[in-house]
């Protein structure tokens, strides 16, 4: 293209990235079904692709596409006739490869260079030309290998050459017992395979030297023949010669002498190396030389990547992973021991194969609409972009005025109806190509929504809400909102209008609850959709719990009361120390309140009471401490008097001995004497411990210390305690010495990735045995220093070594000293440099979803030198970043999970299903957590629902119930339906036969016609999703009783025989009240009372006074049936209660029956006399009772 053109289309190209919003498809299924697609390729074999000769071969072509899409293949750049070899078939509705080698077929005789091309009405996609090659892993070709005879510090080289195979083989060396030949700077093995020796030594020998080639692709092992070396030391060969010929010098070759270092590998001083850019780069160079020469790596002019760069093979050979262009330089190896230094230079250059800078995407244009497809790729050499339409050359394709190249861009303006194809963008040059398929879709659709109508959106006061219109159509619509009526459209900064069509309201108030519609027009047509919005009043906790501080044993109540909006049902949770309740019949929670019982020690934390909407909640917290209560007075003793008379003698260089006259015992013998001591030079004024010794002596031999001003007193100890203590001893000064001991806990340790603190615990004054105390610091670098390092500090416990390798090992010692000289030698302790954060994140992460719960993920593991200290573990950072329902759309917080250094895959418990997930994998050692891998996102399949939100019944008619019930808060999928069962349920409590219905996912209210009145029923509701049925709540109801039972009931307390059957019944409980009076006065002068005296009755006995009680009517009939909750309507309850006459004297059966007439007789009657007639026909207050 000629350079005045380049202005104008750089234009237009600005121009059209600004106007142009590329149309994207809503994965609706509805919508996906009606709308026609041009195919594109979702799943292909790699384009090098090595295959297994021992199994039947695949080869994967997958598309998608509306009609779904036929496939063929090319095979070498022809037509691949595939019917005409029977081992050869197509999957069905796929374009996958399947050849059958297992009857002998020879996989070579399918090499070759594949494609697939996918078709539909629209358009041809085609994959990457696939190179098919089996896996080969040859035999080594037999060789007659001679033995190697060297002589010692000669180098030598054993040679693998191993046999080419696809892939190429991984090499290894062994000997005959299967154990690896140990390698080091002196013996390593070249990136060829071959074995190299910088010098050789007598302990070398062996006639088992072996090189293995292991094949990846068939897990086979190839064995080269044993290789015999035989090492000679000349010097002890001539010595042992002459002594048996008489001094003659048999073999006059000298020694071999100590030598400057040479290279082996490379063999010139200078070389180049070409590496693509994403490649691993690795150079080597082995080096000849006496003593073992030790290499070096540098860069000129620039540095080597720490992050991407590691030295392996004893520093011999330098890898560099992810190579870019700045890798590209002159690198220098370096070889040097004492007799000299050599060195090599590598020139590098990196290429690379073509890359993405911004790859095709699809395009959906309505009809007269302009768009672009750019394609744009780097590389070096710089691609060449080559595009195709429908799998054949552009230029080759039929002309279409509309469509125009402009070098990596496909630019279309008035695109017609039947101007959708797919264009493939090639991009090569000598060291690979890319290949992208991008159709452009002509479509010409009317606007619809399809947002579902008439979702109620509830929102807390205060708090953002965000009403969603998702639209489709060709041209993209337009979206306008409004309130209430189509009178006005919302504008203005109280409204937030998203490109998607969602309207954001910042601040809900009152005002903003109402109905919304939004209306999405363009020049094909016009679709609305209602929504509504309910703004809640906030929740708030209006008295919290406070401070409590209460006696073992005794109770204690927290009240929690809190308002919340009328519409949205509470619910009242109390924690302790952020957990559970104990599980305790003790703790008793009721709406406002949690009350606890007989308080244990146990009891004592924090209690938080939180009040929970399906919306929002508050929470509040206090502290309850448990005290003891006051203890009963003890007895007191008095402590033993000070002792008296202390006096040294024996005084000693390093003892003396304490005698002392006790003091008075007060009652309570004395059990032991405890000697104290002032050190008046280093700590004047403090007191210490120096030894016990029983009650029974007044004499201790005390052992001392160098350089102490002693003072010396004494404490008696009885069982009531220590006594005052005695008068200080005369002072006595023991003379200054070298220390005897050494600082104890001797650490190394790295705070920073390049140093080693070193820290110990100091000595006590008492310690130092003399003036000048000094600690001196002694450290190695393990395995590699010889010397030690030293430093002499005073007054600390630490120091610090600077400028340490990241993460070695280090022998740390340190010995105290002070005027009179050193303590005793100290041991060593070894002690780790600092390490730093891992350099690499895991790599090859995976997700696996087991369940709706659960989910594995794997991952490879982190090189050992990108740890950087001591690997600790992974870490997996995982997030719910939303529901796949449209109702639940908040995110959740990051979860973490930490597994062990040699795990490499792990399992995430506890997920909610039917959601979007993310996460990351990270390594981290004592320094932290290293970079995080590449984030992934997996779905969590539906579960079952939760239980629905409320459930309750309601009688309106006398033979129907009306239930109503809400959707479940946690829906875990989409919900299919609602599964309703009901049973009667009769006097007994006994259930009738299971009724069940399924209602479907939209409905929320069900009415049961033509029941019988008076009739007891249990209903059961669940709801449902494709997983399964979730939890069922129960409801209890009864049908209204017939209107000629009700209406005398109803006012039974206005008619004239109920008032004087209540008169008649109270005149005779006071008739019975005198009689029992009498009774008790007269002391037994009655007939009965003879009778009783003569017959002497066990069971009958005089009543007392206290033995006058009365009690609550009960009646069985009452109860409502067992695990079920009482009718929150449909039912009728007693204005007062039914109390009868609890029998006087110890009959337990003199009462009034339920129409008010008495039963039973004065007199006392035994329990196997009482019985009870079931079959009775229920009075009307029974009858009344049933409802309650």
């Amino acid at each position: 293209m000629d350079r005045p053109r380049d202005g104008p289309l750089a234009l237009l190209l600005l121009f059209l990235g600004h106007v142009i919003t590329a149309l994207e498809v809503p994965l609706d299924p509805k919508l996906l079904e009606e709308l026609l697609q041009p195919p594109t390729i979702t799943h292909q074999s790699p384009k090098d692709y090595i295959i297994d000769p021992r199994e039947n071969i695949v080869i994967h072509c997958e598309a998608k596409g509306k009609p779904h899409p036929s496939f063929s293949w090319t095979r070498n750049g022809t037509h691949f006739e595939m019917d005409k070899d029977p081992k050869v078939l197509m999957k069905p509705r796929s374009g996958t490869l399947v050849m059958d080698i297992s009857g002998g077929e020879r996989a070579e005789a399918y090499e070759g260079v594949y494609q697939c091309s996918a078709h539909n009405e629209l358009g041809t996609a085609v994959s990457n030309s696939i190179v098919l090659r089996q896996s080969r892993s040859p035999l080594w070709s037999k060789e007659r290998i001679s033995p190697i005879i060297a002589q010692k510090g000669q180098s030598l080289i054993l040679h693998c050459r191993p046999p080419a195979g696809l892939p190429p083989p991984i090499i290894f060396w062994m000997d005959n017992n299967f154990q690896r030949l140990p390698q080091s700077r002196r013996v390593s093995q070249a990136l060829n395979g071959d074995l190299y020796f910088s010098n050789v030594q007598p302990e070398d020998s062996s006639s088992n030297y072996i090189c293995y080639a292991r094949f990846p692709h068939t897990q086979t092992i190839q064995q080269k023949q044993p290789i015999s070396v035989r090492v000679l030391d000349m010097d002890t060969l001539n010595d042992t010669m002459a002594d048996y010929f008489n001094d003659t010098d048999l073999f006059s070759d000298k020694p071999v002498d100590e030598r400057a270092p040479v290279f082996m590998v490379p063999s010139e001083s200078v070389s180049s190396k070409m590496v693509l850019r994403g490649e691993i780069l690795e150079m080597e160079c082995i080096a000849d030389g006496l003593p073992t020469p030790a290499i070096s790596w540098v860069k000129r002019n620039s540095e080597i990547p720490s992050g991407r760069a590691s030295f392996l093979s004893f520093d011999k050979t330098l890898r560099i992973t992810d190579v870019s262009e700045a890798d590209a330089g002159e690198y220098r190896c370096i070889a040097n021991n004492r007799h000299g230094s050599v060195h090599h230079t590598i020139r590098v250059t990196v290429n690379a194969a073509p890359y993405w800078i911004s790859a095709p995407r699809n395009l959906v244009l309505a009809p007269k609409e302009m768009g672009i497809i750019t394609c744009q790729a780097a590389g070096h050499p710089k691609p060449s972009i080559r595009w195709l339409m429908n799998g054949l050359p552009i230029e080759n394709a039929p002309k279409d005025p509309s469509r125009s190249v402009e070098g990596d861009t496909l630019i279309f303006s008035e695109v017609q109806t039947g101007s959708s194809a797919v264009y493939q963008c090639n991009a090569s040059n000598q060291y690979g190509y890319l290949l992208s398929n991008a159709f452009v879709n002509v479509l010409a659709e009317p606007p619809r929504v399809l947002t579902p109508p008439n979702i109620v959106y509830q929102v807390i006061m205060n708090k953002p809400t965000l009403l969603e219109c998702v639209t489709f159509g060709s041209p993209v619509p337009i979206i306008t909102w409004f309130k209430d009526s189509r009178s006005s459209m919302l504008e203005g900064n109280a409204y937030v209008f998203h490109e998607n069509g969602t309207l954001e309201i910042h601040m809900s108030q009152p005002s903003n609850s109402g109905k919304y519609t939004c209306v999405a027009r363009n020049n094909l047509g016009i679709s609305e959709n209602h929504v509504y919005l309910e703004v809640k009043e906030p929740t708030r906790i209006l008295r919290p719990p406070e401070y409590r501080e209460v006696q073992r044993n005794r109770d204690v109540v927290f009240e929690c009361k809190a308002k919340h909006d009328p519409s949205l049902v509470p619910t009242m949770t109390w924690l302790k120390d952020d957990g559970e309740l104990p599980d305790d019949e003790r703790f008793r929670v009721d709406s406002d309140s949690l009350t606890i019982t007989d308080v244990t020690e146990s009891d004592a934390g924090m209690y938080t009471c939180i009040m929970n909407t399906t919306l929002d909640q508050d929470s509040a917290s206090a502290q309850l401490t448990v005290v003891e209560a006051p203890p009963t007075p003890a007895v007191i003793y008095e402590q033993p008097g000070a002792p008296t008379d202390l006096e040294l003698t024996d005084p000693g260089a390093r003892s003396i001995q304490l005698t002392w006259t006790p003091g008075e015992e007060h009652n309570s013998p004395i059990k032991k004497f405890l000697i104290q001591y002032e050190d008046a030079l280093h700590q004047s004024g403090v007191w210490h411990n120096l030894t016990e010794v029983p009650g029974t002596k007044t004499t201790a031999h005390l052992k001392l210390s160098p350089y102490v001003h002693y003072s010396f007193r004494v404490l008696a100890l009885n069982d009531v305690g220590f006594s005052r203590p005695s008068m200080p001893s005369h002072q006595y000064r023991t003379s200054p010495a070298a220390p005897d001991e050494n600082p104890t806990e001797v650490k190394g340790h790295g705070t920073e990735h390049d140093n080693l603190v070193i820290t110990w615990k100091p000595l006590m004054p008492l310690q130092a045995n003399g003036p000048g105390l000094q600690y001196k610091v002694m450290w190695r670098q393990q395995g590699i220093e010889k010397d030690w390092t030293s430093v002499s500090v005073a007054n600390v416990s630490k120091f610090v070594v600077s400028g340490t390798p990241t993460f070695v090992p280090y022998e740390v010692m340190v010995q105290a000293l002070n005027d009179y000289g050193l303590g005793p030698k100290p041991g060593a302790v070894i002690g780790y440099s600092g390490e730093d954060f891992p350099s690499a994140a895991p790599g090859d992460v995976r997700v696996l979803v087991l369940n709706s719960t659960l989910a594995e993920v794997r991952w490879s593991p982190v090189s050992p030198e990108s740890v950087r200290g001591r690997l600790q573990g992974y870490k997996v950072h995982y997030q719910r970043e939303r529901s796949l329902h449209r109702h639940n759309s908040h995110h959740s917080k990051q979860s973490t999970e930490i597994f062990s250094p040699n795990k490499t895959r792990g399992k995430l418990p506890d997920l909610l299903p039917y959601s979007v997930y993310s996460l990351r994998v990270t390594a981290f050692n004592g320094r932290g957590e290293g970079p995080s891998s590449v984030p992934q996102r997996f779905e969590t399949p539906e579960g079952v629902p939760g239980a629905p939100s409320f459930f309750k019944v309601s009688a309106l008619d006398l033979d129907s119930l009306t239930l109503e019930w809400g959707p479940p808060h946690e829906r875990n999928g989409r919900l299919t339906g609602y599964t309703f069962k009901y049973q009667s349920v009769d006097s007994k409590n006994d259930l009738g036969l299971l009724e069940e219905l399924d209602l479907p996912s939209n409905q929320s209210s069900f009415t049961l016609h033509n029941l019988p009145h008076s009739t007891r029923y249990k209903f059961y509701i669940s709801a449902r999703t494709q997983r399964g049925v979730g939890p069922t709540l129960t409801e209890e109801a009864v049908t209204v009783l017939d209107r000629a039972m009700v209406s005398p009931q109803v006012d039974i307390a206005t008619q004239g025989w109920f008032i004087g059957l209540m008169s008649a019944i109270a005149l005779l409980i006071l008739i019975l009240l005198i009689i029992c009076f009498i009774k008790r006065n007269k002391g037994g002068k009655y007939p009965v009372k003879e009778k009783e005296d003569a017959h002497g009755d066990p069971e009958i006995q005089p009543m007392k006074e206290d033995d006058i009680t009365f009690g609550e009517y009960s009646d069985e009939d009452r109860k409502p049936l067992k695990g079920s909750r009482t009718p929150s309507s449909g039912t009728v309850k007693r204005d007062g209660s039914d109390d009868s006459l609890v029998d006087c004297g110890d009959s337990g059966d003199t009462q009034f029956n339920e129409d008010g007439s008495f039963i039973g007789q004065y007199s006392g009657r035994s329990d196997r006399d009482a019985t009870h007639d079931s079959s009775e026909p229920p009075s009307p207050v029974n009858a009344m009772n049933s409802f309650v």
